[in-house]
């Protein structure tokens, strides 16, 4: 790089890739702005001989390629029976990545006695992550769950 009459540097690189660069010096973390693409950072690193910077900025773009070759995420869907007594128990308990999804409403007697109860029907999905030849092996739970091109069955 060539210096100006005041002794001051002259580096002809693209500014746009340089913000992070600058604040990974000052905040020692890797913030990149999702218009930017990790590649462009990754050479300013090289460039400035950064090597820690070079390291992350190289583990996040492994990350992503193998977040993307892993396909678009699926989802297995359950639907849980219960009555209105057991609802809170059944949402509060639900553990190993479920999430409820939904709560329908599949009727009551309208009768305000101890026996009669409002029943629901609970949406709950879980991300599937383990799939082989689209058999879902769950080791906590009991059930397996086969994939099919028009959903679940």
């Amino acid at each position: 790089s060539s210096q100006d009459e005041t002794g001051a540097y002259l580096i002809d690189r693209d500014p746009t890739y340089f913000g992070p660069i600058l604040n990974y010096l000052r905040h020692g973390k890797l913030i990149i702005n999702k218009e930017l693409a990790e590649e462009g950072v990754l050479e300013e690193a090289e460039f400035y001989n950064i090597a820690s910077l070079v390291r992350l900025v190289k583990e996040r773009i492994r990350d992503n390629e193998n977040r993307t070759s892993q396909g678009p995420v699926k989802h297995v869907y359950r639907v849980l029976q219960c009555q209105e007594e057991e609802l809170t128990q059944m949402v509060s308990t639900m553990s190993d990545g479920w999430k409820f999804e939904q709560l329908i409403s599949i009727g009551s007697s309208y009768n305000y006695g101890n026996e009669d109860q409002a029943e629901f029907l609970c949406v709950v999905s879980r991300e599937l992550n383990n799939s082989t030849n689209g058999i879902v092996k769950e080791p906590s739970e009991k059930a397996k769950v086969r994939i099919c091109s028009g959903g679940l069955t």
